[in-house]
């Protein structure tokens, strides 16, 4: 027998037997439903989890820092391995490492008219600038580096305080009239002679002359308000080769602060960096990588812990909602069952004679296969369609509630999985009665129908 002409039997046996076969199908669409729904509900979590771990660092980038004596046990007092530029070319000879730049940290005294926040300017490459992906509400990322420009964080302006009357965002709610690219910030690099100037203290009868004021020059601001938070949110970046130039020519051969002395209480020729910013090719290396630099001595912070961990829990969130919902599509296997095998007592004779004509046992068998297979094709399909319609009402319930990124999630592959399986199902539990309908004798199946 050809398939042409199973296909259109099994077709034709279905739509005679309608209110059965909608009954059997809505258990498979019901099944389907629940099984995606939950799994999406997994999904979306993960999703949501890893775009936050993303806005907080990224996937593939390593943070290396000096070692801390005192948590690694090392009481003594010599020199601690420090963060140069010996060790940011040594990190970038790793076939691994895809970027490296030095970080420099300083803090600083901002003020704008009556307004006044301390910041903290991070300088660090502009090729790296550039890979943090820092979305702009306006300007651009400060890459050159002839100029001293200053990218500020969404959350900066929260901080600045009116210095006469002590109010701010956060004491009273009022955001504070600061236009970063139009109104004059000028920036307070020698914080300790500012505070010793502010509280006049007497030295040799005369007061401590405040310290000179630098204009900044506007890059950028980072989008978002003062509700956003994100990694870069509370700092201020800018280039780091104009910012060491900067330091040097204000403190002139001073100890700039943050930096280290040496023994006799004198300024290293060198800069010796708060933080080295590496970023990896592949997540899967970000592992060997932040081993390999611990290794040589160096505290070392990525995401891949929490990733790790996150995978592994909302896996088996994923497995135990995933078995929750597949408990509706084994009941709507045993209805599938159970239709076939009362579509075989329906037939018996059918079979009969489609048996001492000479049909194959085969075909038999594909028939009731062919049929059990497409109450779970259309149920799939059906049932995945419902899926889409409640992951839409649960993602705009949540959106409601504030949540930007959907808590249902269904991916494409999700989608053609769960059609399959309903498919899968469907064969498997009408394998057994198309097992009988092979089995019956031919001139018993005559007599009985």
């Amino acid at each position: 027998m050809r398939f042409g002409d199973l296909l259109f039997m099994s077709m034709a046996s279905l739509w005679k037997r309608k209110v059965r076969t909608i009954l059997t199908v809505l258990g498979v669409v019901i099944g389907t439903a629940s099984i995606v729904v939950m799994v999406s509900l997994g999904l979306g979590l993960n999703r949501s989890t890893m775009a936050t771990i993303e806005e907080n660092g990224g996937l593939t980038s390593i943070e290396v820092r000096e070692a801390n004596s005192y948590m690694e046990g090392d009481s003594t007092d010599k020199e601690p391995k420090r963060l140069d530029d010996t060790l940011v070319e040594t990190l970038k000879a790793n076939p691994h490492v895809e970027l490296v730049s030095p970080v420099l940290s300083i803090s600083v005294i901002a003020k704008c008219g009556a307004y006044e926040n301390q910041l903290e300017i991070r300088g660090m490459s502009g090729e790296a600038l550039e890979q943090m992906e820092i979305p702009l509400a306006s300007g651009e990322i400060p890459v050159s580096e002839d100029e001293l420009a200053f990218l500020y964080g969404n959350q900066v302006l929260a901080g600045f305080m009116n210095s006469k009357t002590g109010s701010g965002f956060w004491s009273d709610g009022v955001i504070p009239d600061i236009d970063f690219e139009k109104d004059a910030i000028f920036l307070i690099y020698d914080m300790e002679s500012y505070y010793n100037s502010q509280g006049n203290p007497e030295n040799g009868g005369q007061s401590v002359k405040p310290p000179k004021k630098y204009l900044a020059n506007y890059a950028g601001l980072a989008e978002g308000g003062l509700d956003t938070y994100n990694s870069y949110s509370w700092y201020v970046y800018c280039n780091i080769v104009p910012l060491e130039a900067h330091l040097k020519r204000i403190f002139k051969g001073k100890i700039i602060p943050g930096q280290p002395s040496t023994a006799s209480g004198k300024p290293y020729k060198q800069f010796y960096y708060n933080e080295i910013y590496v970023e990896v090719d592949d997540m899967e290396y970000v592992a060997e990588v932040q081993k390999w630099i611990t290794d040589m001595g160096y505290q070392t912070y990525s995401n891949t812990e929490w990733v790790d961990s996150t995978k592994k829990q909302y896996g088996y969130i994923q497995a135990v909602l995933g078995g929750i919902g597949a408990v509706s599509l084994v009941v709507a296997a045993i209805g599938i069952t159970n239709t076939m095998m009362m579509s075989i007592y329906e037939r018996t004779k059918e079979i009969g004679v489609m048996k001492v004509i000479g049909c194959d046992m085969r075909d038999i068998r594909t028939l009731f296969l062919m049929e059990a297979g497409f109450i779970g094709l259309i149920g799939g399909i059906l049932g995945l369609l419902f899926s889409y319609l409640i992951s839409l009402v649960i993602n705009r319930v949540v959106a409601g509630m504030g949540m930007e990124m959907g808590l249902s999630y269904i991916p494409a592959w999700l989608a053609g999985a769960s059609v399959l399986f309903a498919v899968f199902v469907g064969m498997t539990a009408g394998f057994f009665p198309a097992l009988r309908a092979m089995r019956l004798s031919p001139l018993a199946a005559i007599r009985r129908g």
